[in-house]
Protein backbone atom coordinates (compact mmCIF):
# COMPACT_ATOMS: atom_id res chain seq x y z
CA UNK A 1 0.00 0.00 0.00
CA UNK A 2 2.81 2.42 0.83
CA UNK A 3 5.67 2.95 -1.57
CA UNK A 4 8.80 5.09 -1.39
CA UNK A 5 9.09 7.81 -4.03
CA UNK A 6 11.61 6.88 -6.71
CA UNK A 7 15.12 8.03 -5.79
CA UNK A 8 15.30 10.11 -8.99
CA UNK A 9 12.43 12.26 -7.73
CA UNK A 10 14.07 13.05 -4.40
CA UNK A 11 16.11 16.24 -4.33
CA UNK A 12 18.92 15.12 -2.04
CA UNK A 13 20.26 11.67 -1.30
CA UNK A 14 20.48 11.02 2.42
CA UNK A 15 22.93 8.86 4.27
CA UNK A 16 21.72 5.43 5.27
CA UNK A 17 21.39 4.21 8.84
CA UNK A 18 20.75 0.76 10.28
CA UNK A 19 17.94 0.33 12.79
CA UNK A 20 16.25 -2.65 14.40
CA UNK A 21 12.51 -3.18 14.18
CA UNK A 22 11.36 -5.98 16.48
CA UNK A 23 14.91 -7.33 16.53
CA UNK A 24 15.38 -7.39 12.75
CA UNK A 25 17.94 -5.05 11.16
CA UNK A 26 16.74 -2.67 8.45
CA UNK A 27 18.64 -0.07 6.43
CA UNK A 28 16.77 3.17 5.85
CA UNK A 29 17.37 6.78 4.92
CA UNK A 30 18.69 9.01 7.71
CA UNK A 31 15.88 11.44 6.80
CA UNK A 32 13.12 8.89 7.50
CA UNK A 33 10.76 9.12 10.41
CA UNK A 34 10.38 5.93 12.44
CA UNK A 35 6.89 5.53 10.93
CA UNK A 36 8.28 5.78 7.37
CA UNK A 37 10.96 3.22 8.24
CA UNK A 38 8.29 0.87 9.61
CA UNK A 39 6.25 1.24 6.40
CA UNK A 40 9.39 0.73 4.30
CA UNK A 41 10.14 -2.50 6.20
CA UNK A 42 6.84 -3.91 4.95
CA UNK A 43 4.93 -3.63 8.23
CA UNK A 44 1.70 -1.66 8.44
CA UNK A 45 1.05 -1.76 12.19
CA UNK A 46 3.01 -0.22 15.07
CA UNK A 47 0.92 -1.29 18.01
CA UNK A 48 -2.13 -3.25 19.10
CA UNK A 49 -5.05 -1.70 20.95
CA UNK A 50 -4.98 -2.63 24.65
CA UNK A 51 -8.58 -3.91 24.81
CA UNK A 52 -9.31 -5.78 21.57
CA UNK A 53 -5.77 -6.33 20.29
CA UNK A 54 -6.61 -4.72 16.94
CA UNK A 55 -3.52 -3.74 14.96
CA UNK A 56 -3.03 0.01 14.56
CA UNK A 57 -0.61 1.83 12.31
CA UNK A 58 0.39 5.39 11.46
CA UNK A 59 -2.69 7.26 10.27
CA UNK A 60 -2.18 11.02 10.21
CA UNK A 61 1.65 11.09 9.94
CA UNK A 62 1.70 14.47 11.70
CA UNK A 63 1.47 13.70 15.42
CA UNK A 64 -2.25 14.11 16.00
CA UNK A 65 -3.79 10.62 16.14
CA UNK A 66 -1.27 8.71 18.35
CA UNK A 67 -1.90 5.48 16.41
CA UNK A 68 1.82 5.14 15.71
CA UNK A 69 3.03 4.65 19.29
CA UNK A 70 6.08 2.40 19.57
CA UNK A 71 8.82 1.61 22.05
CA UNK A 72 12.10 3.29 21.03
CA UNK A 73 15.32 2.29 22.78
CA UNK A 74 13.32 0.98 25.74
CA UNK A 75 11.06 4.04 26.06
CA UNK A 76 7.38 3.17 25.41
CA UNK A 77 4.68 5.41 23.92
CA UNK A 78 6.91 7.27 21.47
CA UNK A 79 5.27 8.76 18.37
CA UNK A 80 6.84 7.05 15.36
CA UNK A 81 5.70 9.74 12.93
CA UNK A 82 7.36 12.52 14.92
CA UNK A 83 10.69 10.77 15.59
CA UNK A 84 13.56 10.70 13.10
CA UNK A 85 15.58 7.48 12.85
CA UNK A 86 19.16 7.36 14.00
CA UNK A 87 21.82 4.72 13.54
CA UNK A 88 21.47 1.84 15.99
CA UNK A 89 17.92 2.75 17.08
CA UNK A 90 15.90 -0.16 18.50
CA UNK A 91 12.18 -0.01 17.74
CA UNK A 92 9.59 -2.43 19.09
CA UNK A 93 5.88 -2.73 18.40
CA UNK A 94 3.71 -2.14 21.45
CA UNK A 95 1.41 -5.03 22.17
CA UNK A 96 -1.23 -5.35 24.86
CA UNK A 97 -2.03 -2.98 27.68
CA UNK A 98 0.55 -0.31 28.50
CA UNK A 99 2.16 0.16 31.85
CA UNK A 100 1.88 3.63 33.34
CA UNK A 101 5.31 5.04 34.22
CA UNK A 102 5.66 7.67 36.90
Amino acid sequence: MFKRIDAALRTAAAAEVTIQIDGISHVCSANDSVAAAIFNSGATACRDTPVSGTARGPFCMMGVCYDCLVCIDGQPNQQACMTRVRDGMRIQRQTGAREVQA
